[in-house]
């Protein structure tokens, strides 16, 4: 799951990257609205924790932004303010739900699992596709066929939860770099085709007639090799 926090507090927005990291969440980190406004435009994000009293662009300014825009990730307010009005104005601008400073680093890590399920979606300990079988709480990747597994590091992971949430679609190295790596990594083409090897590989082994295809100039995407 990828996180975006916008909170002009440098200190206290470390320390949430750190907790939410500690929990294998990937985490980008703003300190004002319009650059929080610019980050979640890229719809990237599963969850955006997001501060009210911020520079240049308010929270609510944010958040109504968003949502004027038919951006509708799961946003959790975040400020030290504590009157019902403000609560009530985050939540009527499309915020679904709201804490206030000071709060435990605890209830904000369950408030995101909550929210990040808001549509209905089932959250999937299991992802497949034809013999290949990905565990997501152990990153463990094995064959349906076999008796085969083997354990995927992160990018690996995210690598193949990326191309299993839409097998046979081909995702392009640039959505591969900004979802893997992050919007504003430095990471390029390099990265993500020496990635692409170690996944083959560790396919390979497990047993898998799955394969990642490359659509020259395109991208990748996952294929039957034996088609």
């Amino acid at each position: 799951m990828r996180l975006l926090i916008v909170e002009d507090e440098k200190r206290l927005a470390d320390v949430l990257k750190t907790a939410f990291e500690e929990k294998k969440y990937m985490v980008d980190v703003v300190y004002d609205g319009k650059d929080g406004l610019d980050y979640a435009e890229s719809g990237i994000y599963d969850v955006i924790i997001l501060d009210v009293m911020l520079p240049r662009m308010n929270g609510f300014e944010v958040i109504k932004a968003l949502r004027d825009r038919k951006i509708d990730t799961p946003t959790l307010i975040l400020t030290a303010k504590d009157q019902l009005p403000d609560k009530l104005k985050g939540l009527d601008l499309g915020a679904d739900d709201y804490m206030t400073k000071p709060f435990s680093t605890e209830e904000l890590l369950m408030r995101v699992r909550v929210i990040s399920r808001r549509k209905g979606e089932v959250v999937l300990d299991e992802m497949t596709y034809k013999d290949l079988v990905f565990n997501i709480s152990s990153s463990m990747l094995s064959c349906k066929d076999t008796d085969k597994s083997v354990h995927l590091n992160f990018k690996e992971s995210e690598l193949l939860k990326l191309l299993l949430a839409r097998p046979e679609v081909i995702i392009s190295k640039e959505e591969i770099i900004t979802k893997v790596w992050g919007y504003d990594s430095d990471a390029g083409d390099n990265n993500v085709e020496a990635y692409v090897s170690f996944l083959r590989r560790k396919i390979g082994f497990v047993g898998s007639r799955v394969s990642v295809i490359s659509q020259t100039k395109l991208g990748y995407k996952l294929g039957d090799n034996q088609c």
